[in-house]
């Protein structure tokens, strides 16, 4: 079983993924085509000259093994991907093969959260059009609708929504889901030193705060421009 959660940044996908490699039946892979977005985009990331030389820059090579065997022959293989690496050149019929879900989180947070990590932010960063156009290309290729979980429901009731996601792919939810040892891991990206900070402390997932955050006019108009895609999306959100 092949299960591809779709996600922007900015959102508890990592903690998501700790969740899901805490199970000990499933292999995980963190952000699969992350080298070749930035070697094909040359966006400044931090760390984005490590991210290429250490990952692949090839896509078609990328989705090879996102659809081949299964690191270490176990029985789940969770991707954690990002809507924004999967750029338009990149032949989407590989999907089919997973289990595609999606994790959305309010986009002024969103913004406001990645606005403190990259100096200009920008629609396409932000990766909840992307989301929607996925979504919405699986939907019309499937004539059930991909989960979308919402980070906030997820935060307020773990047990309750993840034990809803995994009946909605088909496996057996288990509780060690809901929490993991503290620190860094092998499968863990080289852009881990950057970014994940927060959740190489975490030992679950934490309970939802409002975060107000005071916005410039720029990524005001980004969010209101996210807003109907995320609440498109919002709608079909998988309640516990």
């Amino acid at each position: 079983m092949r299960i591809g959660m779709w996600s922007g940044p900015r959102n508890i996908s990592t903690a998501m993924m700790r969740a899901w490699e805490n199970r000990g039946d499933t292999a995980v892979w963190d952000e699969p085509l992350y080298a070749y977005y930035l070697n094909k985009t040359a966006i400044e990331h931090p760390g984005a000259d490590e991210v290429i030389a250490d990952g692949e820059t090839d896509w078609r090579k990328v989705v090879d093994r996102i659809t081949g065997p299964v690191p270490g022959g176990r029985p789940i293989f969770y991707q954690k991907h990002m809507t924004h690496h999967l750029l338009d050149e990149v032949d989407r019929g590989w999907l089919d093969k997973l289990i595609n879900c999606f994790l959305i989180r309010d986009p002024a947070e969103v913004v406001a959260s990645y606005s403190r990590a990259r100096e200009k932010v920008v629609i396409e960063d932000v990766g909840v059009v992307q989301q929607a156009e996925i979504f919405d290309y699986l939907r019309a290729r499937s004539k059930r609708a991909p989960v979308v979980l919402d980070a906030r429901d997820v935060l307020q009731n773990p047990e309750g929504t993840l034990e809803a996601l995994c009946d909605s792919v088909g496996v057996e939810f288990t509780p060690r889901m809901l929490s993991w040892p503290a620190g860094r891991r092998e499968s863990d990206g080289v852009w881990a030193k950057y970014w994940y900070d927060s959740v190489v402390v975490s030992t679950g997932f934490k309970r939802y705060q409002p975060k107000p955050a005071c916005l410039s006019p720029e990524l005001e108009a980004i969010v209101e421009a996210c807003e109907p895609h995320y609440r498109k999306l919002h709608a079909q959100r998988l309640l516990a």
